[in-house]
């Protein structure tokens, strides 16, 4: 499985993803109608995009009355079908990030569905590089690979006292 990765470290809040995700739902550039948006914390100096995590255990699929959210076989994304949707906003309740939205004009939830089975027009269009495609096994290797290195400087920090 797939996942869109966020390094907040090199995000410089362009919002060309929010652009390009309003712009292949709608065909506009609106950033209130992308999927993924762009925070700003100015104390921190910091721009972390947010976007649905595709959770594995997807509270937003379960707490669903509709039966409007599943996960696609093939690229395991959680997805709402915007014909089913009742509009009640459970899902939003229920997601623990707040990354599912409410379509006003069409009255239904929406959120990130990967852009189907290609890479997500957010990442192709990040021009930072915050934004990655990756497999979630990398993800889970690389992240194991800095804890390993973590410990190690604490240890070696240790044998110097």
């Amino acid at each position: 499985m797939h996942i869109v990765t966020m390094d907040p470290k090199k995000c410089v809040g362009c919002r060309n993803c929010e652009y390009a995700c309003s712009y292949n739902r709608n065909g506009v550039c609106d950033s209130k109608q992308s999927n993924i948006q762009v925070n700003y914390y100015p104390e921190e100096n910091a721009c972390i995009p947010m976007t649905c995590l595709h959770c594995t255990e997807a509270w937003c699929l379960k707490v669903c009355p509709a039966g409007a959210i599943s996960r696609d076989e093939e690229t395991n994304a959680v997805i709402i079908d915007e014909n089913r949707c009742a509009g009640c906003k459970m899902c939003m309740l229920a997601c623990p990030y707040g990354n599912i939205h409410f379509d006003k004009a069409k009255q239904v939830s929406r959120k990130c569905n990967l852009c189907g089975d290609k890479e997500p027009n957010c990442v192709k269009h990040c021009i930072a590089g915050a934004l990655n495609y990756v497999d979630e096994e990398e993800v889970e290797l690389a992240n194991r690979k800095k804890q390993d290195e973590r410990i190690k400087k604490e240890l070696e920090k240790g044998g110097e006292k």
